[in-house]
């Protein structure tokens, strides 16, 4: 549920539908088909549709598709799986180049109105003439061409007669405006490419904050939501929907931004460490973007109750990455099966258990969930253990696992007690040989005495092999800025092990999730290729990662 505390928007939507502002509520997310959404845009696709959802609104999904030196189908469709993804169907799915007729008039009409005009600057004059903060801008020298001239100049360019950057079609407002967007912004520009959508049909294209407020307008949107950064320009998007004539008034409104500890977002630096290889794709797991937290194992409502929990503000704010790994952990631990896996295995011979049997003892799937039923796991002479779940000495009265002359419950199996230690030439463990008690099967009501503890096993001659990629966060420090951030790498942030899993698992298929017994929350890998099974680190039981 939406927090009514933290959320001004909804507020403010609730006002506006009292008080006949509106009577209804239609939203948008308008992402640029140029790159791989991220977390961050999640939250912005999260937050539009649900804001809508809590007054039986709707939202649209309008691709911004206004420069196509950056666009690619192969964004568009990743995009649209996101979405749907994270569990929401737009009403519409447009794209900006849908309204490229309609926004080219509504330029011819501010030129009719002498509120635009075709201007001959440079990009590098042009930037200088806008002046900055503590300077007024310098009116261009073609700034007071008659409207005759900057119809026929602007048609000259749409029909692709002059070359790219040799002239721009600028909003006539005020060049001694404080802010600096108000100064005769140029709103459209030549680019002579071919378009994803529209192909060769165009060589002039507008700019984002013209053709941003009209298409709003176009489709009838009522909230313009976006980012904080957006606030200064939003004179000039009032400005064009007020002198456009457009039948609908949008009401843009920003809110923070969401920084999370330990990760970028940041579509520039996200391609960074892609092309330099710092990464094995947009799809890496260690990567904030959605297609690689979805490989990663991350799951549509872990990150929708993230979300919704951080509220919206007008200020920029920073969550801890934990907060991220609790909504994991508690979207998982009722709806996985708990098999086991064995990531650093250490051989175990059971010297009185004979060799030619094997049996098979009832397991639990989830001790919190008994609709998950059960399973048959395989007990036998050789089994395999973490290593970390031995010592040849045990340490203090604090150690409840295995241990030389120690005695340990095998979970849903048996006690078995750790009589000798094999080792290689170089003096490390290499296999234990232990005895078990046939008296103390689990379930059996077996008490005489009681184990050092309870460790997990698999055995050896069932068990299937396996690779575990375990991830840390991709940043090693909690900043959210991407100042000196490939310094900032964690070189720890993959590691694999080798291992087993239960039989159980061998029809596993891409993104299953379980909880492996003690060793944290896995998923499938769906690029696995071969016999053998890989599984992604979902998320630790609990947070061991310090900075």
């Amino acid at each position: 549920m939406m927090n009514d505390n933290s959320n001004f928007i909804k507020t403010i939507m609730k006002n506006e539908l009292e008080n006949g502002v509106v009577d209804h509520i239609l939203t948008r997310f308008p992402p640029e088909p140029n790159a791989y959404l991220h977390i961050g845009h999640a939250r912005a696709i999260i937050m539009n549709f649900e804001l809508a959802k809590c007054f039986n609104g709707a939202t649209n999904l309008r691709f911004d598709d206004t420069n196509p030196s950056k666009e690619d189908t192969e964004y568009v469709d990743a995009i649209k799986k996101d979405i749907a993804w994270l569990g929401y169907e737009p009403k519409a799915i447009n794209y900006g180049s849908n309204y490229f007729d309609a926004t080219y008039e509504k330029a011819l009409l501010l030129i009719k109105k002498n509120l635009a005009y075709v201007d001959d600057l440079d990009q590098e004059t042009l930037a200088k003439y806008r002046g900055s903060i503590n300077e007024p801008g310098i009116p261009s020298p073609y700034r007071n061409r008659t409207i005759e001239e900057n119809l026929k100049l602007f048609e000259e360019m749409r029909m692709g007669k002059y070359a790219n950057g040799e002239k721009t079609l600028r909003a006539k407002i005020d060049m001694s405006s404080p802010n600096i967007n108000l100064r005769d912004p140029v709103i459209y520009r030549i680019m002579h490419i071919t378009h994803h959508q529209t192909k060769d049909k165009w060589c002039i294209y507008p700019m984002y904050d013209f053709a941003h407020p009209l298409q709003d307008a176009f489709e009838g949107i009522t909230h313009s939501l976006c980012s904080i950064e957006f606030e200064d320009h939003r004179p000039l998007y009032e400005w064009v929907i007020n002198n456009c004539e457009v039948e609908a008034k949008p009401r843009q409104i920003e809110w923070g931004r969401l920084g999370i500890t330990h990760m970028i977002m940041s579509k520039r630096y996200l391609k960074q460490l892609v092309d330099e290889h710092y990464v094995t794709g947009y799809d890496d797991p260690r990567m904030p973007t959605l297609v690689g937290l979805r490989r990663r194992g991350f799951t549509p409502n872990a990150i929708k109750n993230f979300i919704l929990s951080t509220g919206l503000s007008k200020i920029n704010s920073t969550v801890d990455y934990g907060m991220l790994e609790h909504f994991l952990r508690e979207d998982l631990k009722l709806t996985t099966t708990r098999p086991m896996a064995i990531l650093n295995p250490l051989k175990v011979v059971i010297t009185n258990y004979p060799s030619d049997r094997i049996e098979y003892v009832d397991a639990v799937n989830n001790m919190e969930n008994e609709s998950l039923g059960t399973h048959k796991m395989a007990f036998g002479r050789e089994i395999y253990i973490e290593q970390e779940d031995f010592c040849e000495v045990k340490p203090n009265k604090h150690w409840k696992r295995l241990a030389k002359d120690v005695e340990v419950r095998l979970m849903h199996a048996y006690f078995i007690k750790c009589n000798e230690v094999i080792k290689d030439e170089n003096g490390n463990i290499i296999e234990i040989h232990c005895t078990y008690d046939p008296k103390t099967k689990s379930g059996s009501g077996f008490n005489e005495r009681k184990p050092n503890g309870t460790i997990h096993y698999v055995e050896a001659t069932t068990a299937l092999k396996a690779r575990f990629n375990l991830f840390e966060p991709l940043i090693m420090d909690e900043k959210v800025s991407t100042q000196n951030f490939k310094e900032r790498l964690n070189p720890n942030s993959w590691q694999t092990c080798e291992g087993f899993v239960e039989a159980v698992l061998k029809d596993t298929k891409p993104m299953d999730k379980y909880q492996f017994i003690r060793n944290g929350y896995y998923t499938t890998d769906y690029q696995a290729k071969g016999d053998k099974l890989v599984f992604n680190r979902i998320v630790g039981l609990k947070s061991s990662f310090t900075a």
